[in-house]
């Protein structure tokens, strides 16, 4: 069954007090273009004339039929046109069952009504091991009949027309809460409500709604950088622990995690490279599978978001200057050789002994499938640890190689099919191996990253010399030529407690979708890095990251 979308687009001026000076808003209907059809096989097809009859009157097309035989006859010569089925568990010859497991084969994405007369409790777990959408008990009643048929050929229509009348309600809501004064907690929930309605949105093909929401993220994401700026190196300079400030890399272990290593249970720490609090919410029924979500938190990164700066700042509860002042032989700067963060267990081991956990722990990095298998089966040994720490790098890897590769690019061409991918990749990992090894243990899961990603289209120009950092949302280095409207911009990286290469060598950072690109090769540039995923800069998706306390199912 096919649908029209009719919609009509207005926009107004907005009252005084209003964020931003227009309100956008869509009024719609969909209007339906053919009938759905029903093929319904029952060997009492005769007694099921009135619920027949009631369907019709209803606008739906009924194809009745007496056996299992003449369903799959049926739907052989109607292929295109069938959009569910209605089938009797008990007929005679070709039982239920036995054309359920025909009609599959051949035909798996029609959905399926079983229909019994027995409440068996084998019968039901038959029928749906079979991949039956639904299943009704008799006597049946016309609303029964209506509500299933709608729930299964209607859903996603009806739910998308909820979602797009919600979201017009919330729409100014948001916008009103853009133009108050927001904090960091603010912030947080009003980027929790804005992954809600992407996701949400995402299931509409509309492409009105998601151009209005599209804007409003921008919007918020334009000035939430403007109130990182602002507030970041009071964060920083602010030792003392107040409500002011969000929680930072560097003191996210300490608030968040380190209670838990006084519990006397192990704790596993899973730290998902690159991975956004978007992400999390598309995972989460998934990995609810196997665990019960404790808690659900925003932490902020540091910048540059990066695993170079964020994550050497996690595992060692210190910004990267004083990293570098302190354990000068942990940290690696960036015109020297050699891996960024390959120190990350020693300072994890330090901050822990700074803070007088002396606890048995382990640390492993995940980097191909044969490894994270052979972590599975040790899991006896890590549950004699009281922390585990296992870092997985696929969503990281993901994101450069959708850089790199067309393939990767085409698999992941946006957001949603972002999310999907790593989605797919959850539910064939290790990490979910791992989930279910865990399962029915009493330990201590976390789930958290050190930055997030963000799709950039934006080129902002920048100079430099050949010293400047490669980075396309950041750049560091002497004779750094650019706007300094277009970028956030640190003239003193000891402010930011950011090691100093040169004496004349600010930071700069891109704002929401920016990057960096050279004049040089401009346009060729330009077009290859266009709509990729990076990291580095400031927005909300880079910044407000997931801190996620588990505990597994029994």
């Amino acid at each position: 069954m096919d649908w029209i979308v009719v919609a009509a687009f207005f926009v107004c001026e907005a009252r005084a007090g209003d964020a931003g000076n227009t309100i956008i808003g869509l009024d719609w209907r969909y209007e339906s273009m053919d009938r759905i059809t029903i093929l319904w096989a029952d060997d009492e097809i005769d007694l099921l004339k009135p619920h027949i009859l009631f369907l019709r009157e209803k606008g739906y097309e009924v194809i009745p039929v007496m056996s299992g035989t003449e369903a799959l006859d049926e739907l052989e010569e109607h292929t295109n046109s069938v959009d569910i089925v209605f089938l009797d568990e008990n007929m005679p010859g070709l039982s239920g069952i036995e054309t359920l497991t025909q009609l599959k084969a051949k035909y798996p994405h029609v959905p399926v009504i079983m229909i019994t007369k027995s409440e068996e409790e084998h019968i039901m777990d038959e029928a749906l091991g079979s991949k039956i959408s639904d299943y009704l008990i008799k006597p049946v009643n016309p609303n029964q009949i209506l509500l299933a048929i709608k729930k299964h050929t209607e859903a996603r229509r009806l739910q998308s027309e909820r979602s797009t009348m919600t979201y017009q309600q919330q729409f100014r809501e948001i916008g009103m809460e853009l133009s108050s004064r927001l904090d960091h907690e603010g912030w947080a929930q009003l980027y929790r409500k804005l992954v809600y309605w992407d996701l949400e949105l995402s299931a509409t093909d509309d492409d009105n709604i998601h151009q209005v929401f599209g804007s409003q993220k921008a919007e918020a994401n334009q000035l939430f950088c403007k109130f990182y700026e602002q507030n970041y190196v009071d964060w920083l300079v602010n030792t003392a622990t107040t409500t002011d400030k969000p929680i930072l890399s560097t003191t996210v272990l300490r608030e968040k995690l380190f209670p838990l290593l006084k519990e006397n249970r192990p704790t596993f720490l899973i730290v998902i490279d690159n991975f956004r609090y978007d992400q999390w919410k598309f995972l989460q029924s998934a990995i609810e599978q196997y665990l019960r979500t404790e808690e659900d938190s925003i932490y902020y990164s540091i910048i540059p978001t990066t695993t170079q700066f964020a994550r050497n700042a996690m595992f060692g509860g210190l910004m990267p200057s004083e990293i570098e002042r302190k354990y000068p032989q942990y940290w690696i700067n960036e015109d020297q050789e050699g891996f960024k963060n390959q120190y990350e267990n020693e300072l994890l081991d330090e901050n822990l002994r700074r803070h007088g956990l002396n606890i048995k722990h382990s640390y492993n990095k995940v980097l191909n499938a044969q490894y994270g298998r052979k972590l599975v089966e040790g899991i006896p040994n890590l549950l004699q640890n009281r922390l585990n720490v296992i870092i997985y790098n696929f969503v990281d890897m993901l994101s450069h190689a959708r850089t790199d590769s067309n393939i990767v690019r085409e698999l992941a061409v946006d957001e949603k099919a972002y999310r999907s991918v790593t989605l797919s990749w959850f539910e064939h990992s290790p990490l979910a191996e791992v989930f279910k090894a865990l399962m029915g243990r009493d330990v201590n899961i976390v789930i958290t990253t050190d930055h997030g990603s963000v799709r950039i289209d934006n080129p902002v120009k920048v100079k430099g010399d050949a010293s400047v950092s490669v980075n396309l949302r950041y750049k560091q280095g002497r004779l750094l030529d650019y706007n300094p409207k277009s970028v956030f911009e640190v003239k003193d990286p000891a402010k930011v407690f950011l090691p100093r290469r040169h004496i004349t060598s600010p930071y700069i950072f891109c704002h929401q979708n920016d990057f960096f690109a050279y004049p040089n090769n401009y346009n060729q540039y330009v077009q290859y890095y266009m709509n990729t995923f990076q990291h580095g800069g400031i927005s909300m998706e880079e910044i407000m990251i997931p801190f996620i306390t588990l505990k597994p199912k029994a």
